[in-house]
């Protein structure tokens, strides 16, 4: 089998002009240009895009005599294979003459018919025919003959072999050239062959979307030989498991599609898509060296009862999102909850983007507690979003989907902004609420641009903290993350890290981000009341954080007997619903006139003034 590399060069070198034009059924003159080579787009002057969906009318320059015109329009209509040498011009209108080939082909899969044509460009003007020459003597001499049939096989030769050139170029252009399955523009026109089936009457059929979990991890760890290898196997996996009748096609990448007719049982359909996903739970194999790559599968069906047939390589496609979301190596159907889902994370962002511009997030504000003194000593911003018809929305409602559509940076700035006058606002008032803290995502602490954020909202950096919940995976942050950490700590800014626990931290990662503060996580401080184990755990916690110099929050302070429990292990700082949930700036503002910053009231025989030196 010859490489496609080798085809590749040989279509993109070969010097003679090539082009397929899609034709009409009744009437072989009427065409549109689909393809062409780069040696056409030399000659004739056009530019790839230029050619693409044109008539062919676009080939026929004004140097062209009209005979010769009308003799190409009458042999195109007639469907013949014809060769002529024609003045003709560029798209620049520079003349040239050239040898212009017509070759009729048909497609015996979908019934359509393609012209190929063939574009040479001669150095001088050609000279009279032979042939024409000969007929016009009076008398034709051995010799003459013996010319004729060496011209002739001249001709069958160079007619089969643009014949099987143009086979070649119409198979590379519906077949993708690493796996041999069907390539999108091929699914693309099959796909409205079988919708159209469809809607005469025939028989239901199901879409599945297939996506390789792990392919980018397959390229990066094995090489790209190692992930074309494992397309390759995909796609015979694929013909293995479904039916002749079946089309299987590559969109592109690790993404791969298969049409299947419904028949008598669904259990054809879960069937296959349970085939396909335990399949490629299998490890792969190149040389030596193994790897996993699991595949997640959307199925939606197409019936004649659907308004819109043509949705449903969508719905397949919002079902594998589906199948992703609940953990990969699975496969997921197409559900109306599924689309009605997708509608409200359409509507979703759409909101979300108009809540920025009506700069519609708000700051809401939780104490944090002195355990020794009782006393305010800084406040957590938390973010809400004041929606227009939904009410107060929590950032569990919309922080995701603003990370996927990229506006997490602007919901900071809207927050950010606010902070300086309302600290001012307090400081105004007597009451003192020394430092705020912001949880920051990870990706905004790979943004370079977050520090000039901070410096540009105007706030006193001294007066806050930044929290990173440890999900951020300490052990693998960049040297980006690493830079915004050292310039944190420039600026004065106090870094926390926050729901210590939960993630993947280890004492290496501590040391590589060295927090100033530690936020023990609310399900370790919950249990501590009745779980004795919970509080050897806590005590543990505590004991990491105080030998690396780290001032110690527990969250998740609900009652009374958690705050005590909290102090006496010594926790430096209290945070919860205890002391407060979760309030505006003006409620909190209120509560501070109100308690004049005293939240708590700690027994001072019992627990001392142990540590009334701390300030957060």
């Amino acid at each position: 089998m010859i490489p496609t590399q080798i085809l590749d060069q040989v279509t993109d070198k070969c010097s003679e002009g090539l082009a397929l034009a899609l034709a009409c059924d009744e009437d072989g003159a009427i065409m549109e240009l689909q393809w062409c080579n780069k040696a056409f787009t030399k000659i004739t002057g056009y530019g790839f895009d230029e050619i693409l969906g044109r008539r062919g009318t676009v080939l026929i320059g004004r140097s062209m005599e009209q005979g010769d015109h009308l003799n190409i329009i009458e042999k195109l209509m007639n469907w013949e294979q014809f060769s002529v040498r024609v003045l003709n011009n560029r798209k620049s209108g520079e003349q040239y003459w050239q040898k212009m080939s017509w070759t009729p082909l048909s497609d015996p899969a979908t019934g359509d018919r393609w012209w190929l044509c063939s574009l040479l460009e001669l150095e001088d003007r050609p000279l009279e025919p032979v042939m024409r020459q000969n007929l016009e003597a009076k008398t034709v001499g051995p010799g003459q003959i013996a010319d004729f049939a060496e011209t002739i096989l001249r001709l069958e030769k160079e007619n089969a072999r643009l014949h099987e050139l143009a086979k070649s170029v119409v198979k590379e252009s519906k077949e993708d050239p690493l796996t041999g399955l069907a390539n999108r523009r091929h699914f693309e026109v099959e796909l409205k062959s079988w919708i159209g089936n469809l809607k005469n009457g025939g028989s239901d059929f199901a879409v599945f979307y297939i996506d390789l979990d792990r392919f980018k991890s397959v390229n990066d760890t094995l090489g790209h030989d190692a992930g074309d290898r494992l397309l390759i196997s995909v796609a015979d996996m694929l013909r293995r498991l479904t039916d002749e009748a079946d089309l299987i096609a590559r969109l592109g990448g690790d993404e791969f599609v298969v049409l299947k007719p419904l028949g008598d049982s669904a259990l054809n359909i879960s069937g296959l898509a349970d085939a396909i996903v335990q399949e490629m739970h299998a490890p792969f194999a190149f040389e030596g060296k193994s790897t996993f790559c699991s595949a997640s599968v959307g199925v939606a069906i197409a019936n004649a009862k659907m308004e819109i047939p043509e949705q449903v390589v969508a719905d397949a496609d919002m079902a594998l999102y589906h199948a992703k979301s609940q953990g990969r190596g699975r496969w997921s159907f197409f559900t109306q909850e599924m689309h009605a889902e997708a509608i409200a994370s359409k509507r979703l962002v759409s909101d979300l983007l108009v809540a920025c511009e009506k700069r519609e997030f708000l700051p809401f504000f939780q104490p944090v507690i002195d355990a020794v003194t009782g006393r305010i000593t800084g406040a957590e911003v938390l973010v809400r979003w004041a929606h227009p018809t939904r009410g107060l929305l929590s950032p569990a409602a919309f922080l995701d989907t603003a990370a996927s559509i990229g506006i997490l940076k602007r919901i900071d700035e809207i927050t950010f902004s606010y902070l300086p006058d309302m600290l001012a606002k307090f400081d105004r008032s007597g009451v003192d609420v020394p430092r705020v803290s912001v949880n920051v995502s990870s990706g905004r602490l790979a943004d370079p641009t977050f520090i000039h954020d901070i410096k540009r909202s105007g706030i006193n950096p001294e007066r806050l903290a930044i929290e990173i919940l440890e999900s951020v995976y300490l052990e693998r942050i960049g040297d980006v993350v690493h830079w915004t950490l050292n310039e944190l700590r420039e600026l004065g800014v106090t870094v926390a890290l926050d729901d210590f626990g939960t993630g993947h931290a280890s004492v290496q990662g501590l040391l590589k981000i060295r927090p100033a503060v530690l936020k023990i996580d609310r399900q370790f401080i919950q249990p501590i009341v009745e779980n004795e184990t919970a509080r050897a755990l806590v005590a543990s916690i505590i004991g990491i954080g105080k030998s690396l110099g780290m001032s110690i929050v527990a969250e998740g302070v609900e009652t009374e007997m958690h705050a005590r429990l909290a102090c006496d292990m010594e926790c430096d700082y209290l945070q919860g619903f205890h002391f407060g949930k979760p309030m505006s700036a003006s409620d909190l503002h209120n509560k501070l006139i109100e308690t004049r910053g005293l939240f708590w009231s700690p027994n001072a025989a019992e627990h001392g003034m142990r540590r009334s030196g701390l300030s957060a």
